[in-house]
């Protein structure tokens, strides 16, 4: 499928979906960048029932001084869960504390792949047990499991092990790319191979912003692979402002998130900002007006 430009899929690309498409149309979202938006429902709030959460990375080294002050400062500001990168020497009960004095939930962690060896494996569920937490989210992934179409796919058999071990517990082991798996690799996408090799209980964490800057669509695999985007990682690109936040840049979100709700499952839309304009806890909250704004609510009928 080819590149999207600025900011929306390729129309015959992305109308090959067919099935998507159409329930886009029925959501009322434009499609494509410069179509404007049908109305939205009688009565009915689009963002309703959307959950965002924040990824902690966003603001690791606020995180890093004082991690209590930034969790109560980020559900001040709306967000309903976090999603952690490193818990700077906290204990899950400490951690879980900060959460429930705050009304806030743990929406995911990113889990070392370490920390999912047959060693440790144990342990992280029962550390993300106190937090409370579903999804174990790999970021990332040593060169042995990357190097060859053959390690993806040796990559995506432990994934499959993994989930049915963390199963029984309630949890959902997941990925989330960078922009390598973007790259095409011995005839396919790593993304692709991944995927395909994965079951479904493999959550899909697609990182908007990650995606673009490898050079791909990221709304066709919410599409190609329905149900699987639970929790999604919701990071800006633009071609002229690499500091853009979310609502800045030239991601059609209204697409996306229509297409989140339609067809990808999703039960997260998580805020990742890496690159700043203004000190990061002020980038975060801008993020999540911005994201507000996208939603309003309908005015009186005419």
């Amino acid at each position: 499928m080819s590149r999207r430009a600025e900011g929306s899929v390729t129309r015959r690309g992305f109308l090959q979906g067919g099935a998507a498409g159409a329930a886009l149309v029925a959501a009322g979202a434009p499609l494509f960048a410069g179509e404007p938006a049908a109305r939205w429902g009688e009565g009915r709030r689009p963002g309703m029932g959307m959950r965002f959460g924040l990824q902690l990375y966003s603001v690791r080294e606020d995180c890093a001084k004082d991690l209590g002050k930034v969790i109560a400062a980020v559900a001040r500001m709306g967000y309903q869960g976090v999603e952690f990168a490193g818990y700077h020497g906290k204990s899950a009960p400490e951690i879980k504390k900060m959460l429930d004095d705050n009304g806030i939930v743990c929406c995911g962690t990113h889990t070392g792949w370490d920390t999912l060896s047959d060693a440790n494996l144990a342990a992280t569920i029962e550390f993300n047990k106190t937090l409370g937490n579903k999804y174990l989210i790999v970021p990332g992934l040593p060169g042995e499991c990357t190097s060859s179409r053959q390690a993806w796919l040796n990559t995506a058999a432990r994934f499959n092990v993994l989930a049915e071990r963390v199963k029984p517990h309630g949890m959902r082991v997941g990925y989330h790319n960078h922009t390598i798996e973007f790259k095409p690799l011995e005839g396919e996408m790593p993304w692709d191979t991944f995927m395909k090799n994965t079951g479904k209980d493999v959550v899909m964490q697609l990182d908007t912003g990650n995606c673009m800057h490898g050079g791909a669509d990221p709304l066709p695999f919410i599409y190609k692979y329905e149900g699987r985007a639970v929790t999604v990682h919701v990071k800006e690109y633009s071609k002229t402002n690499d500091r853009a936040i979310v609502g800045e840049g030239d991601i059609n979100w209204r697409a996306f998130f229509a297409l989140c709700r339609a067809v990808g499952g999703t039960e997260w839309y998580i805020v990742e900002q890496e690159s700043y304009a203004y000190p990061p806890l002020e980038c975060v909250e801008k993020c999540l007006v911005n994201l507000r704004g996208m939603f309003p609510r309908p005015g009186p009928r005419g």
